[in-house]
C-alpha cells in the first residue's frame, strides 16, 4: 500500500477507504497475480482426463481501489456519470432502519460530496471493474486455449453489491437493491448462450446447480435450488423470491418486480421496481399494497440465529441522525 492515503484523508479514517492510481504495472496488482496463477493451474489440470474444480477469488473492486493509472484514464473524471440521489430519499424510512444501515464503517455520503471525492471514488470503482474484467479474461483465455471450454461449467459471481452514493449510502450493509444485488454469470454445456434471465435467484442456488450440472446427487439439506430450468430457458416460470438477511430479524424479500423489507422493530419498506428502480418511494404504508406485502411476508424466515458474541453487528449500533446527509 502507499505510505500515505491517495485520496482526501481525515483523522482516524480507515486505510481501506482509499482510491487512486497505484502500482506501476498490471502484474504488480494481487488480482492479476491470482488470475495468472489460476490460468497456470487450468493449463496443468487440462492435461489430465480427470474432472477438476477450481475456485478463483479476486478482491477488486473491494476497497482500497488501487490499479495503475491507465485504468483510470479509461474513465476521464469529468465524464464520470454519478448515481441518481434524492436529498429526501430517507424521509420515509424508519429510525431503526437508519440506525442499522448507517452505523457501518463506510464514510458518510455527505463526506464524499463536501470533500469533492464522489466523482473520484466512482472513477476508481469503474477503473477497478475494468481491471477485474481483464483478470477474468485471463482465466477464460486459459480455459479456451487448453481445449476444455466445451466441457467446462463457468460461474462468475460476487458476494454482494455496492452503494456508490445511492440512498446516501456507500459500500454494502443494507437491505436495498444496490447492496444485495450481485452479478451472476454462468456459461457451459446446455446453457442458453447470450441470454439474460430476469428471475431473482440467490447465491445459495449456485451449489445445487453445480451438483445437477455435474450429475451428482442432490443434497436435500440445502436451502438453495438448482437453476438448471433457467439455464436452459431463462423465461421459465420461477415463483420463488430471494431472501437477504442483515442481522437477526432484518430481512429483504426480492421478487421479480418487488422488494419488501421488514426490520426487527416491525418497520417495513416496499418498492415497485417496475415504477421505482431507485427505491425512492416506500409504499409499505399504503393499504393498496396489503396483498403484495402479505405474499412477500410469507417468505420471511420463521427462525433467526443469534449473532456470535463479538461478531460484527452483535452490539447496539451507534447512530446520530445528523450523520446521515438528507
Amino acid at each position: 500500500w502507499p505510505k500515505e492515503k491517495l485520496s482526501y484523508d481525515k483523522p482516524g479514517s480507515s486505510r481501506l477507504w482509499d482510491w487512486g492510481a497505484w502500482y506501476d504495472r498490471d502484474a504488480e496488482v494481487p488480482d492479476a497475480q491470482t488470475a495468472a496463477w489460476a490460468a497456470g493451474q487450468i493449463r496443468e489440470l487440462a492435461k489430465s482426463d480427470q474432472p477438476f474444480f477450481l475456485a478463483v477469488g479476486l478482491s477488486l473492486p473491494h476497497v482500497p481501489l488501487y490499479v495503475p493509472r491507465k485504468w483510470f484514464d479509461l474513465y476521464p473524471r469529468d465524464h464520470v456519470q454519478l448515481p441518481a440521489v434524492r436529498p429526501d430519499d430517507l424521509n420515509d424510512i424508519s429510525p431503526f432502519a437508519l440506525r442499522l444501515t448507517y452505523s457501518g464503517a463506510a464514510p458518510r455520503h455527505r463526506w464524499f460530496v463536501e470533500h469533492n471525492q464522489w466523482r473520484h471514488a466512482v472513477q476508481a470503482y469503474l477503473a477497478c471493474i475494468s481491471f477485474v474484467d481483464q483478470c477474468v479474461g485471463t482465466v477464460l483465455q486459459a480455459i479456451d486455449e487448453s481445449g476444455v471450454a466445451e466441457n467446462t461449467l463457468i460461474v462468475v459471481w460476487s458476494d454482494h453489491g455496492f452503494h456508490l452514493g445511492e440512498k446516501q449510502r456507500w459500500a454494502k450493509r443494507s437491505l436495498w437493491e444496490e447492496s444485495t444485488r450481485s452479478p451472476l454469470w454462468m456459461a457451459g454445456p446446455g446453457i442458453a448462450q447470450g441470454a439474460t434471465c430476469r428471475r431473482p435467484v440467490g447465491l445459495i442456488d449456485v451449489y445445487p446447480t453445480l451438483l445437477e450440472c455435474c450429475g451428482l446427487p442432490p443434497r436435500p439439506e440445502l436451502e438453495g435450488q438448482s437453476l438448471q430450468p433457467l439455464l436452459k430457458d431463462p423465461n421459465s416460470a420461477w415463483n420463488r423470491p430471494v431472501v437477504t438477511t442483515f442481522g437477526p430479524n432484518n430481512h429483504a424479500v426480492r421478487s421479480e418486480h418487488w422488494r419488501y423489507i421488514r426490520y426487527a422493530d416491525g418497520s417495513e419498506e416496499l418498492y415497485d421496481h417496475r415504477q421505482d428502480p431507485h427505491e425512492w418511494r416506500n409504499l409499505a404504508g399504503n393499504p393498496q399494497y396489503a396483498d403484495v406485502i402479505a405474499w412477500h411476508a410469507r417468505w420471511l424466515p420463521k427462525v433467526n440465529a443469534e449473532l456470535a458474541p463479538g461478531s460484527s453487528g452483535s452490539g447496539t449500533p451507534l447512530y446520530r441522525e445528523e450523520e446521515v446527509a438528507r
